[in-house]
C-alpha cells in the first residue's frame, strides 16, 4: 500500500536562506530552526517525497518562489543540541513567483492555513490549494510541463 504524498510550504526569510542559497548548496538542505510546537509537528509529520512550497517571508516579498522534496525525515542532532530538522531538495523553481496577494485574491484557497495563521513557518497545504497555486505560478521546474502552460511574461 503506497502512502499519499502531503504538501506543505515552508517559510524563510531570504536574507537568512533563499531560494538561491537552496539551489546552490547542491539543492539539498537541513530545515532546522523551528522553535514554534505547532510548526516542529508539521515537520515531524513530513514523509519523504512529500512537496513543500519554498516561501520567502519578509517585508520585501512574501511569494512561492520554488518547490523543495523531503529528502530525509525528522531526525535530531544530538551533536549540535537542535530542536531537530528535516532535509529537503530543490525540485525547481516556480515559473512565476506567486505573490500573497495574489493567492489571497483567489477565491478557491481562502481557507488557507497560511491565511488564518500567517505567522507560523511550517503549515500543510491541502492538495486543491496546491494545484491552485501551481496552476497562478505556471508551475515549477521539474513538474514534467515542459512549457509551463500559458504564459503571463
Amino acid at each position: 500500500m503506497g502512502k499519499t504524498k502531503r504538501y506543505w510550504l515552508l517559510k524563510t526569510e531570504p536574507s537568512e536562506w533563499s531560494w538561491s542559497d537552496q539551489e546552490a548548496n547542491g539543492g539539498i538542505s537541513k530545515w532546522d530552526g523551528v522553535k514554534n510546537k505547532q510548526a516542529q509537528k508539521n515537520l515531524k509529520s513530513m514523509t519523504l517525497g512529500d512537496h513543500c512550497f519554498f516561501y520567502h517571508s519578509g517585508t520585501k516579498a512574501r511569494c512561492v518562489v520554488g518547490v523543495v522534496e523531503v529528502s530525509r525525515e525528522w531526525y535530531t542532532d544530538d551533536d549540535e543540541g537542535g530542536d531537530g530538522a528535516v532535509d529537503v531538495k530543490a525540485i525547481g523553481e516556480m515559473r512565476k513567483f506567486v505573490d500573497l496577494k495574489e493567492m489571497k485574491k483567489d477565491k478557491g484557497i481562502k481557507d488557507f492555513v497560511l491565511f488564518r495563521q500567517p505567522r507560523l513557518s511550517v503549515v500543510p497545504v491541502e492538495e486543491n490549494v496546491w494545484e491552485k497555486i501551481c496552476q497562478l505560478g505556471n508551475g515549477f521546474g521539474g513538474d514534467g510541463l515542459e512549457d509551463g502552460g500559458s504564459s503571463d511574461d
